[in-house]
């Protein structure tokens, strides 16, 4: 990537909203090796928010803590005003955050219909089928092979699939790790424009990428991370133009 390149960013203002995800004095370690420093940050509802850095920077490590599937060291998570820092990861998906791991996590050998039932069960254990029609109308490519085996899906539309069954599951936040990752752009951007119109519909997104000129495009705000560490934030517009983001990707 090349720090230097033009940005085509829009210029948001940053959401007044209040905060539905507040992250303070985040710390976490495999082992006895820190990787995530005395983090703080926050997501505002029916905000998209990304986390920039150059892998291993502890990106996918943070979202993984937000959501328990990793242990935090120390710490504290607030969500919708309430301290979750002690929940476990089906306690942190019935408050609402439903995270989409990097790779195309899908049930192979189910359809792609019987895949969007599973992702109800997220929040009401009931397989409901009336929650498929907007995702359908969200991802018309999932409405026309509903009925197909996931596993004859391609990389791209199991991906797709994947971030649907998130989406299903009616999050408050939906976190996303890597959508793009071994995606054609065409894919990335259908993906991250659905992400866009969900916080248009006051769902907060919080997105780890490595596109930054995809992440730009779409998000409202924007967090810098270098070494475990917030090295910079801003909007969307005031991230391209500055000095960290060379710094979070180049190391100067």
């Amino acid at each position: 990537m090349n720090a230097n390149a033009s940005i085509d960013a829009p210029a948001r203002q940053r959401t007044t909203a209040a905060p539905l995800l507040e992250v303070r004095g985040l710390t976490v370690a495999y082992g006895k090796a820190q990787v995530v420093h005395d983090v703080a940050f926050h997501v505002r509802r029916g905000e998209f928010a990304v986390l920039l850095g150059r892998n291993g920077a502890g990106k996918t490590t943070i979202l993984q803590a937000i959501s328990a599937l990793l242990p935090k060291r120390g710490g504290q998570l607030t969500f919708a005003g309430a301290d979750v820092s002690a929940n476990d990861a089906p306690e942190m998906v019935r408050a609402g955050v439903i995270h989409v791991l990097e790779g195309h996590r899908v049930f192979t050998s189910l359809s792609v219909e019987d895949n969007l039932l599973l992702g109800t069960f997220a929040r009401n254990r009931r397989g409901d089928r009336t929650k498929l029609a907007r995702v359908y109308d969200l991802f018309p490519v999932l409405a026309e092979r509903r009925h197909l085996q996931a596993s004859r899906l391609s990389g791209g539309q199991q991906q797709i699939l994947a971030v649907a069954q998130g989406v299903i599951g009616e999050p408050k936040l939906l976190i996303l790790d890597e959508p793009s990752r071994g995606l054609a752009p065409i894919v990335v951007d259908q993906i991250l424009q659905v992400a866009r119109q969900l916080c248009d519909a006051g769902i907060a997104v919080l997105l780890v990428e490595q596109l930054v000129r995809e992440a730009l495009k779409y998000a409202d705000y924007c967090y810098l991370l270098e070494t475990g560490r917030i090295v910079g934030e801003g909007t969307s517009s005031e991230v391209q133009g500055g000095d960290a983001l060379q710094r979070a990707f180049l190391g100067h």
